[in-house]
């Protein structure tokens, strides 16, 4: 019961007494159904951060393509940043490889959000259908060719 009450007041006193049962193998007294929780949570939390990486990558590479006449250290540094952060977060969590094709359909809704925000250009510009795959997004020597 007590690291029951701790999750609710000290959530951070609660994940150290977790690791302490842990490695002192106290199951018996651990608070599973929290912990199982925040484990299932975790898993959720690395999906997204794959989606949102994703989706700010593509959006600036939709930006490279169709405002070729704004592009910018910033937007090239934006994309070789996402690359960068995408690649350590698959080297970290391989699995999350295999959720690539899944995400990349969202990701790209997202990135539509973000280019047509950005660029002010109308939805009708940009095409329905992602014109990258993930291979090409994630490639440092790609950028797309300007529109």
């Amino acid at each position: 019961m007590y690291t029951y009450n701790l999750y609710k007041t000290d959530f951070y006193a609660w994940t150290q007494e977790q690791v302490r049962l842990l490695t002192t193998q106290q199951s018996d007294q651990l608070d599973t159904i929290n912990l199982i929780s925040e484990i299932e949570t975790l898993g959720r939390k690395e999906r997204q951060e794959l989606r949102n990486r994703l989706g700010i990558l593509l959006g600036h590479l939709l930006k490279w393509q169709f405002k070729a006449d704004k592009r910018s250290n910033s937007w090239l540094g934006t994309i070789r940043e996402q690359r960068i952060q995408i690649k350590l977060l698959l080297s970290d969590s391989f699995s999350l490889k295999a959720y690539l094709d899944e995400v990349f359909l969202t990701a790209y809704e997202l990135s539509l959000a973000l280019a047509i925000q950005e660029t002010q250009l109308g939805e009708q510009v940009f095409p329905e259908i992602c014109p990258y795959t993930w291979e090409q997004a994630l490639n440092s020597e790609f950028l797309p060719e300007s529109n």
